[in-house]
């Protein structure tokens, strides 16, 4: 997973140049960028996870995905819980990132149980104290016709700037390049609502 991530960075920082990863499917390195990405992250002394799981009672099958909170004596706040979302009908893939700037997280959803309802990524920045949602933003495929796979997160800038990348099909409105691997950069994600950047390749 180190290769693929470093395939991200290099095509990013070689100006834009073609660049390839291994031959996988959209759907295979999704997965297994999923089982690579952060969880679990520490700011302000406290450590946040991201976690999903299903939905008690529900048909079609669908799935929450929650933060917590752990209580430690490096924490000024108690253990806390929030839910984010209860409406996905696939299983989301989700990523945390904890740094001095604050707390961000990503997760996947498809809100249709529909075969053909898009999966999209949602990005939120998190108030580490009281767990509300700070900014809303997200990725998704031009008018709904395709699919984000995966959303995993890393920081620029001394973590100033926030970092989205995983694998899509489909065109992302904006996006420069072309290919089924994406670039989302929030610059100034924690004190501005500045728009992202997407490349593709």
């Amino acid at each position: 997973m180190r290769f693929i991530k470093s395939a991200v960075w290099l095509c990013a920082a070689a100006s834009f140049a073609a660049c390839s990863a291994p031959e996988e499917s959209p759907e295979q390195t999704g997965l297994a960028q999923q089982e690579a990405a952060l969880t679990t992250g520490t700011t302000q002394g406290c450590t946040y996870s991201i976690t999903a799981d299903s939905v008690p009672g529900t048909v079609p099958p669908r799935y929450s995905v929650s933060l917590s909170r752990a209580a430690s004596s490096t924490c000024p706040w108690p253990a806390a819980s929030v839910t984010l979302d209860s409406g996905s009908y696939a299983f989301p893939a989700r990523a945390l990132l904890a740094n001095g700037y604050g707390l961000a997280v990503t997760y996947t959803g498809k809100y249709s149980p529909s075969g053909s309802s898009p999966t999209s990524c949602s990005v939120r920045q998190i108030d580490p104290e009281t767990l509300a949602v700070v900014r809303s933003s997200g990725v998704a495929v031009w008018l709904g016709s395709g699919n984000i796979y995966s959303c995993n997160l890393d920081q620029t800038d001394g973590g100033a700037t926030l970092v989205v990348f995983g694998t899509k099909n489909g065109r992302i409105y904006g996006e420069t390049g072309s290919g089924s691997n994406y670039v989302a950069t929030y610059y100034d994600f924690f004190t501005t609502t500045t728009a992202p950047v997407f490349y593709a390749y």
